[in-house]
């Protein structure tokens, strides 16, 4: 089989990358192996959120140009970073997911477990705010769903009230999740969105407006919406006051409902998505690479006359470490990494681990290394890159979509 691009990889990453190549007439197909860190996802994008160890609101693009020349960013270009990313907002509502934030300067946002930290971009239905003291006085009802256990009201309560909001909290159910009750393991945030539907979520909005009597604003769980966002439309007119969402533990209907809702988009612009498969190797020339060989295929080659490597970090199994060393599976190719695992780790649990840094070397134009020569024709996007700790500056989703918008434009400029 013969492709223009093929991506290895159908995190957020892969599918961006996908996307554009596939809207520019390529005839690309994505490989991907399953569940992807999107399923983690919170809701909220972020850019640049902590510089040594402050976090960051005002000028992130000021802050970027201050990392070391090895990060991402800064091998990119910032100026170059900040117009890539600005495609974000107009791809994702393209997709149907609607965000708001600036690069300009970060907001708030109000985790499960009710901390408040910066971000770039928040869907549009979940809780963030401009500055801690927009909450000062608000009445906030906290409104779980009954037997519900994967959200927290009292630590969102707790985050509540340190911003100065009166919080009162309470449980409402509908009969139509009655059926998941029969087993706990049921009771899931992504289980709960496929029947708060219709009728449903009518129900729903009764339950919330009486529940939420006297507030100025509510706060609910993410169980609704997870292959669109008309059920938080409904269940907003049902309801008298602003209702706002706050991610759960995953998987977190924001990151599945992302995901599907990108794959759908590369499937409308021609892409071919190949699910649940794995890529075992590949046939490499002249430094560059031929083909690919995955599990599904068995012996039948995948050709393309460029690829993309988007199999993420450790989480993803992009790179691998056993009691040795640390390893890209796929290819092989060059990692900067400690040589030895007493260089791997700080004993402080607290500081900043070397091992989050670690990732695949690339040139300039992103393209990895293999025995010390370039690829000439894969490049390499996200997690999987070296020179960054993505946890610690909180830089992960920017690092992702502006590889992912750089590589794309390289190849489709060819």
């Amino acid at each position: 089989m013969k492709f223009d691009t093929i991506i290895i990889g159908g995190g957020l990453s892969g599918l961006v990358c996908g996307i554009e190549c596939a809207r520019s007439g390529r005839k690309t197909a994505i490989v991907s192996a399953g569940q992807s860190a999107l399923h983690f996802w919170s809701g909220s994008f972020e850019f640049l959120c902590a510089h040594k160890g402050n976090n960051i609101i005002d000028k992130p693009l000021y802050h970027a140009e201050n990392l070391d020349p090895a990060h991402p960013y800064r091998k990119i270009g910032i100026d170059r970073t900040a117009a890539l990313l600005d495609r974000t907002a107009p791809l994702l509502a393209e997709a149907g997911i609607k965000v708001h934030g600036s690069l300009e300067r970060n907001h708030y946002r109000m985790t499960p477990l009710g901390f408040t930290k910066p971000a770039w971009l928040t869907l549009d239905d979940y809780l963030a705010f401009e500055h801690p003291s927009d909450l000062e006085e608000k009445k906030v009802a906290v409104v779980n769903i009954y037997s519900y256990i994967d959200f927290y009201p009292r630590f969102l309560e707790a985050g509540l009230r340190k911003l100065g909001a009166e919080c009162t909290s309470s449980d409402v159910n509908v009969p139509q999740l009655d059926i998941l009750r029969k087993s706990t393991t049921e009771m899931r945030a992504t289980n709960m969105s496929r029947f708060l539907r219709d009728d449903a979520v009518d129900a729903l909005a009764r339950e919330v407006e009486k529940a939420s009597a006297g507030a100025d604003m509510v706060v609910m769980p993410a169980v609704l919406g997870i292959f669109s966002d008309e059920p938080v439309a409904r269940l907003r007119r049902g309801v008298s006051r602003p209702i706002y969402f706050v991610a759960t533990t995953p998987a977190s209907v924001p990151g599945v409902r992302c995901q599907l809702s990108l794959r759908d988009l590369f499937l409308r612009l021609g892409g071919q998505f190949m699910p649940g498969d794995t890529v075992t190797r590949g046939d490499f020339q002249d430094n560059r690479l031929r083909k690919i060989y995955t599990v599904n295929f068995g012996g039948i080659p995948l050709e393309a006359d460029n690829f993309v490597i988007s199999t993420g970090s450790f989480f993803g199994h992009g790179l691998i470490a056993d009691l040795e060393k640390i390893y890209e599976p796929v290819f092989g190719l060059d990692i900067e990494a400690g040589k030895n695992r007493d260089d791997w780790y700080d004993k402080d649990f607290y500081a900043p681990q070397p091992y989050m840094e670690y990732g695949v070397l690339t040139d300039g134009q992103f393209r990895p290394g293999r025995g010390g020569e370039t690829v000439k024709n894969l490049y390499a996007t996200g997690a999987l890159l070296s020179g960054f700790n993505a946890l610690h500056e909180g830089s992960g989703a920017g690092i992702t979509l502006a590889t992912a918008f750089h590589a794309a434009d390289q190849i489709t400029k060819e």
